[in-house]
């Protein structure tokens, strides 16, 4: 191929129709791109999002979806001085801009009263213990009422008038009323007297201890005349005088 020959394909239309044409799809390809990506994110779109508190669920879902909002129940809670279904919370919060479809995450209140189970502490705590125990897993608790029995010792827990016992559901609205001792026993607790056995002697043994009132007493003799007291004596025993006349005797 001459040079001439190799410069004159450049001036074919044919090429040039063909270079137009793929920098047109190109072009054409990235307008796509940007417009179609601003119109699939709703770029510089924003919508504040309405107050739906303390609405109930059929209302809040109606003002959402009038916003082109969704939304979605996350969790329940329970208010008692509000009605069931009702809107709690939402995340993100009122008067936030987000772009339309956005999800609105709702805490609903629950138709249920949530319970608590109930720990074993009946004849098993004190007071102080219960009281500290009860309060900590959320429960009310009421006045202590003081019956017979070791002080300050929990021996029952009563619900609306009604004993419970341990691993009872308690709702958590409900008040507690601790039974403890108030250190004093009850007029009709029963209590056995035992009278002391005594062990009886064998009968016929007497016994070889002989009970002394006082210390006996001596009389007391001066030093000197102790031994000549005594020679008197052997001197005055006939029996004495008796062994030294007899012959017999050596």
């Amino acid at each position: 191929m001459t040079p001439s020959e190799f410069f004159n394909k450049f001036k074919s239309k044919y090429l040039w129709g063909n270079l137009a044409a793929m920098v047109l799809v190109v072009m054409f390809l990235c307008l796509g791109v940007k417009y179609g990506l601003d119109i699939y994110t709703h770029h510089g779109e924003s919508i504040a999002i309405p107050n739906v508190r303390h609405r109930s669920y059929a209302d809040a879902e109606r003002i959402l979806d009038d916003a082109n909002l969704k939304m979605v129940v996350s969790d329940t809670g329970y208010v008692k001085t509000l009605p069931p279904g009702c809107i709690l919370e939402q995340s993100p919060a009122p008067g936030e801009r987000v772009k339309s479809g956005h999800t609105i995450y709702v805490t609903i209140n629950s138709p249920h009263t949530p319970t608590i189970t109930l720990p074993d502490l009946i004849d098993n705590s004190s007071l102080r213990e219960a009281m500290a125990k009860l309060t900590a897993m959320g429960f009310k608790l009421g006045t202590p009422q003081y019956i017979s029995g070791e002080k300050d010792w929990v021996y029952g827990i009563v619900v609306n008038g009604h004993h419970v016992a341990a691993g009872d559901k308690i709702p958590v609205d409900a008040k507690l009323i601790i039974q403890v001792g108030n250190g004093m026993r009850d007029a009709s607790d029963s209590v056995d007297y035992v009278d002391p056995v005594y062990q009886e002697d064998p009968e016929g043994e007497e016994d070889e201890f002989e009970e002394v009132t006082a210390p006996p007493t001596e009389p007391e003799t001066p030093a000197g005349t102790s031994q000549s007291s005594t020679t008197a004596e052997k001197k005055s025993d006939p029996k004495v005088q008796e062994k030294k006349t007899d012959p017999k005797t050596p």
